[in-house]
């Protein structure tokens, strides 16, 4: 379906919404949706928040944070973050960046919690009481736990899919398979829809199998300005200039003007920077085949 409908559809007010994607792969896209159809109350959850939750921040769309890191990677702070922590309006839950992969993990697995060795000697606990422990029945050790996390959609951009949802990725990864498999309902936004023998001849590069997936929508460079291996190439100008853009309330509008709620779809984001794709598009460099004939 198109990320209009799939938005509509099963984005709601108040939801607990993922948008996984670590450094790769992040789905601007539908962070952009998202706005535009100006969905409020949401709970975002990711371990490491960049640009585009700064952007739904901005925009009004959430009331809380869940995560382990957040800034503008290689650059600075989200000031639009920032601007919303330090005036009261939005909610922070903090962990380490494997507490969240273990939040992840549990949600996944249908536990109530994950038990881990961290925490010891920080303050963490204190500022986020749903960080506990308990005692090992099998070595008496005091573990922390955190709870599972189940969210109500999560987001997944990728390279390729079939029409089932059989999505393909390759490059870096973060905690995608984990958050997808931990959520309620599933969004696979991809660069390209390929014919299910495709997925079949190259079986292991599945990380979201279709029987997961809600929904997928098809959305070129969908993952723009952060990158799609083997398709385009990181945006590093956009994430320098985002500096100054969310320093600025009035520069941060504007941008949220024109380059969101002025746009109808990622397509015609696309066309608003005509040079973007020959500067970005990504190279020739292909893998040697992989025999799994018997």
């Amino acid at each position: 379906m198109s990320l209009e409908d799939a938005v509509a559809r099963h984005v709601h007010d108040g939801d607990v919404v993922v948008i996984e994607g670590f450094t790769h792969l992040i789905s601007f896209a539908a962070g952009h949706e998202i706005i535009r159809q100006r969905r409020r109350e949401l709970t975002l959850c990711r371990l490491t928040p960049d640009l585009i939750y700064d952007q739904m921040i901005a925009a009004g769309c959430a009331k809380k944070l869940v995560f382990s890191w957040a800034g503008n990677p290689g650059v600075g702070s989200l000031h639009a973050f920032r601007r919303a922590v330090e005036g009261g309006t939005l909610e922070l839950e903090e962990y380490s960046h494997f507490g969240m992969v273990a939040r992840f993990s549990a949600g996944a697995a249908r536990l109530p919690f994950w038990t881990l060795r961290d925490y010891a000697g920080t303050d963490l606990p204190k500022a986020n009481p749903r960080i506990k422990s308990v005692t090992c029945p099998y070595t008496g050790e005091a573990l922390a736990t955190v709870p599972a996390l189940n969210p109500d959609v999560t987001i997944i951009h990728a390279q390729r899919a079939d029409a089932q949802g059989n999505a393909q990725i390759w490059g870096l990864l973060g905690v995608q398979k984990e958050a997808a498999f931990a959520s309620t309902r599933v969004i696979v936004v991809i660069e390209e829809l390929v014919d299910e023998r495709v997925i079949r001849s190259d079986p292991n590069r599945t990380l979201i199998p279709a029987a997961i997936v809600t929904a997928v929508v098809v959305e070129p460079w969908g993952a723009h300005p952060s990158y799609a291996q083997g398709y385009y190439d990181r945006d590093n100008d956009f994430y320098v200039g985002w500096e100054k853009i969310s320093r600025d309330k009035g520069e941060l509008a504007h941008y949220l003007d024109e380059c969101v709620y002025g746009v109808k779809s990622r397509a015609e984001y696309m066309q608003q920077q005509p040079r973007l794709m020959e500067r970005l598009k990504a190279g020739e460099q292909r893998c040697v085949g992989v025999n799994y004939g018997f």
